[in-house]
């Protein structure tokens, strides 16, 4: 089973769309974030985030075997928790994705949106780490995330490792280990979604790996919908380079790729083909390198392989 934790919707995709994407990517369940990043919608506007998660909520039906949505609020309104509840109880949408932008994690006065995801069960997602914005990752932090652990039982996700912030977000993780919390009860996990730049990959994920173990880290290919299934198949070829270069084995390759996301989310990793299956699914080999994408992209030369090194779309 293939779970893409990790999709920024624009408010410009068709549910049609995203299913042909994800099926020539060999994905099988995607992880849909409402818009807040794209024209029209933003974090500062609640009546914005109102319409983006009724457009996820829209985009969703019919299809929770395949697309799991997450609304977005901002914690800092006192409605948050009413948004959330009816994002979730009325909307059909099934976890929350925040970006700390102008609040901490452990500011008081966000905190009554963090006791209703736990009331209602939900998974969250917390961007970590730098943010595209160039203003707000000073709200991002790992450690601010501990926070959190006032509300024992919810299901979080800090995106990207937190980098640059890596060993911090693996210190934040490293605690339910030490203390022999199973990985399935541990509250925090951490999407491998592309932060850290290329120089700075290997050393993340295997130091990741390492101390936290594969059943706390999932993959997220961090692309901006509507994209083709050969930008998604395009990371994951990345991630299936690194894979290689760490010599990751084959039960580990399954949890990132899906098991401990599916364990997140609360779905059953059986009832969706596995990665094999996915892939020829979607017609190409395991361990084939998928195409180069286009698209707008920064390139700085890689004198150790004379190759560009592409830099895109990381940080959200």
């Amino acid at each position: 089973m293939i779970v893409d934790a990790h999709l920024h919707c624009s408010g410009a995709e068709r549910a049609d769309d995203v299913l042909r994407s994800l099926d020539e990517a060999g994905v099988d369940v995607g992880v849909l974030l409402a818009p807040f990043l794209s024209e029209g919608f933003s974090l500062d506007d609640p009546a914005s985030l109102a319409r983006a998660n009724e457009h996820l909520a829209n985009l969703i039906r019919g299809h929770a075997d395949r697309l799991a949505g997450f609304a977005i609020v901002d914690p800092r309104d006192p409605r948050a928790p009413l948004h959330l509840r009816h994002a979730i109880e009325t909307l059909g949408l099934v976890g929350a994705k925040m970006v700390p932008t102008g609040w901490y994690p452990y500011d008081a006065d966000v905190q009554p949106v963090f006791a209703e995801a736990r009331r209602l069960g939900i998974p969250l997602l917390f961007h970590s780490g730098i943010f595209i914005d160039g203003r707000s990752g000073r709200f991002c932090r790992p450690t601010y995330f501990e926070a959190l652990r006032e509300h024992p039982g919810l299901k979080v996700c800090l995106a990207h490792l937190g980098w640059p912030w890596v060993d911090e977000a693996i210190a934040v993780g490293l605690i339910d280990r030490i203390l022999g919390v199973p990985a399935a009860d541990s509250m925090f996990r951490f999407d491998i979604s592309f932060g850290p730049p290329p120089p700075y990959r290997r050393e993340a994920l295997g130091r990741a790996l390492e101390v936290l173990g594969p059943e706390l880290l999932q993959f997220g290919s961090d692309c901006f919908l509507p994209c083709s299934g050969a930008a998604i198949a395009e990371r994951m070829g990345w991630v299936d380079d690194l894979f290689d270069e760490l010599e990751v084995g084959a039960d580990a390759r399954r949890l990132i790729w899906g098991g401990t996301a599916a364990a997140w989310l609360g779905i059953d990793a059986g009832e969706h083909a596995g990665r094999d299956a996915a892939s020829r699914r979607a017609g190409r080999d395991p361990g084939s390198r998928p195409a180069s994408t286009t698209g707008t992209v920064a390139e700085v030369g890689d004198e150790s392989t004379g190759r560009p090194m592409r830099l895109r779309d990381f940080c959200c």
